[in-house]
């Protein structure tokens, strides 16, 4: 049985995304002091929406936050893909009471404001939590005493560990990877419409994906039903690098000219775009050095194509806290065994991601053959093909040797 020091280590955080408060949450949570050091002026998130599948709920379960979060969360009904060139169903499954009872937890929808702001509530009401804004991180030092974290204007924040939460242009894994981010050529723009512009035949209780040639549309209600979140991506055509800027309505349309009216409907709804170039890393075997370790997109940044971003973020925040724990505070000791537990798992949804991708914009031959995937698939086929993604818990997440 681990002893716990007289004095606990303490941390840095960079980054206040979804999961540098979680992980904040989970280190704190076991009494430890935790600094958390964000470049906005603010605490928040932008974006739109986001899916959380039964291992988000999990982790916000382990977390405290999972109520929070259901109280703010849609709850669908089932999960679609449409062919968005001639609009036949390729799949649907139910995620009703079957599911639930399968995976121990629902599925879910949700502005990533809402879901912030839950686990945010939550950081707020336990000790030993100082949140910092303003603070761009710079550089990066470490020796035998401790980290310092170097922002722009000359602070210096001073632990024992860091944790860097700070996404795919981490500071903190330029100092533990240094490796390139991969572009993808991928172009996403995201938009929130009023439940009252969306098209009547499209307001469906559930996350669809129409997938086209070379792109593919997204659509699910967010807010209680008052909003709806569109997503579009499309193979660009030019030559892209990682960026997020305003967007253009008639870029969207130059892209979806082979899909057929009814999706091509939900490209007139939004007022304003926001456009992502997206990007991914290639996997790596180690996100350790030293007294940093890395964590969510800093870690192992994917695709947008399985919804599991922010989901696998909040299963490392958890991992890590366990890992604490089960090492008694011997945080080296700790960060590697956190790692142990999740570098397979995280590579697996990486390139899943990918490969998802290529199945949603299949075009020509492939696009009949994705189709076909799915014909006579019932939903315990497709149940059991996601029990390694949705299966996990919070209880059985550190490696075993």
């Amino acid at each position: 049985m681990q002893t716990h020091p007289a004095h606990k280590p303490t941390v840095l955080i960079a980054g206040a995304g979804i999961g540098g408060i979680a992980a904040a949450l989970a280190l704190a949570r076991l009494g430890m002091h935790v600094t958390v050091l964000e470049q906005s002026p603010s605490l928040g998130e932008i974006g739109a929406g986001l899916q959380l599948a039964p291992n988000a709920f999990a982790a916000l379960d382990a977390l405290g936050a999972g109520d929070a979060v259901r109280s703010r969360a849609v709850f669908t009904e089932r999960l679609v893909m449409m062919d968005a060139v001639d609009c036949t169903e390729v799949g649907a499954f139910e995620v009703g009471a079957p599911f639930r009872e399968r995976f121990g937890n629902p599925y879910a929808v949700i502005h990533r404001a809402d879901i912030h702001t839950a686990i945010l509530e939550q950081v707020q009401d336990t000790p030993g939590i100082e949140l910092v804004t303003s603070c761009h991180i710079d550089s990066i030092e470490q020796d035998a005493h401790g980290v310092t974290a170097i922002a722009s204007d000359g602070r210096r924040f001073q632990a024992g560990y860091l944790v860097g939460c700070d996404g795919i242009k981490s500071v903190a894994r330029e100092v533990v990877v240094g490796d390139p981010v991969r572009v993808s050529g991928h172009v996403v723009y995201r938009a929130v419409v009023p439940t009252a512009e969306m098209p009547e035949a499209l307001r469906w209780n559930a996350p669809v994906v129409w997938a086209g040639p070379n792109c593919h549309l997204v659509h699910y209600p967010l807010r209680s039903g008052d909003q709806y979140n569109l997503v579009v991506t499309f193979h660009s055509r030019e030559q892209e690098v990682w960026d997020v800027r305003d967007g253009s309505k008639d870029e969207v349309l130059s892209y979806f000219t082979g899909i057929a009216d009814l999706p091509r409907q939900l490209l007139h709804c939004p007022g304003s775009w926001r456009r992502w170039s997206t990007a991914d890393r290639n996997p790596v075997d180690n996100w350790t050095q030293g007294r940093i370790t890395l964590l969510g997109d800093a870690a192992h940044p994917t695709l947008q194509y399985l919804a599991q971003g922010a989901c696998m973020a909040l299963e490392d925040a958890v991992t890590l806290g366990e890992a604490v724990r089960h090492c008694g505070f011997d945080m080296p000791a700790a960060f590697a065994l956190y790692q142990k537990s999740r570098i397979a798992r995280t590579a697996r949804v990486v390139l899943s991601a990918r490969e998802m991708g290529r199945l949603y914009h299949a075009h020509g031959v492939e696009r009949l053959v994705r189709n076909d995937l799915w014909k006579g698939r019932d939903a315990a086929g497709f149940y059991d093909s996601l029990q390694w993604l949705y299966g996990w818990r919070a209880a059985d997440c550190l490696a075993r040797d």
